[in-house]
């Protein structure tokens, strides 16, 4: 599979239904919110916060990343970038099992179970990483998963 046609494959496990031509016009842009969020976790885990919990919140509840505003509506101006559409429900669920992620190192951090928290929250680094550099987004894929096995069972 071509580069072109693995990350149009992974937009469309995250829900999105773009055009190539789109696709390539939001290239940046989707990974705006996505990197945003990589840098306040590698944060958050520095000062042992959790700091990302409201903003994976609202990501996860809302049509719209809250950094999809700053991009929308500044970043975009600037870089000459295409506007990013509403997020589509995958990509929001991704975001809610990442507010979950989330929640439970701030919990390992508040019990004083440091390393636990820190190893639970490298792993969401390295899954946050992931999807910024290449839109492979591992809660969309295991979601995408878990849909076809219930129409399957439906099906049956």
């Amino acid at each position: 599979m071509n580069t072109g046609a693995w990350m149009r494959a992974n937009l469309t496990t995250q829900g999105y239904r773009l055009s190539d031509g789109e696709r390539r016009g939001l290239w940046l842009g989707l990974r705006f919110p996505t990197a945003l969020c990589l840098a306040l976790v590698v944060t958050g885990l520095a000062l042992e916060s959790a700091l990302m919990v409201p903003i994976g919140a609202l990501a996860g509840w809302s049509a719209r990343h809250p950094f999809d505003h700053l991009w929308n509506h500044g970043v975009r101006h600037r870089v000459g970038g295409a506007e990013l559409p509403p997020n589509p429900t995958r990509r929001r669920h991704a975001f809610k099992l990442a507010t979950l992620w989330l929640v439970a190192v701030a919990a390992l951090f508040t019990a004083g179970a440091s390393t636990a928290a820190l190893v639970l929250g490298g792993m969401l680094v390295a899954v946050c990483g992931l999807v910024t550099a290449t839109n492979f987004c591992v809660p969309s894929r295991m979601l995408a998963r878990l849909d076809r096995r219930r129409r399957k069972e439906a099906v049956a």
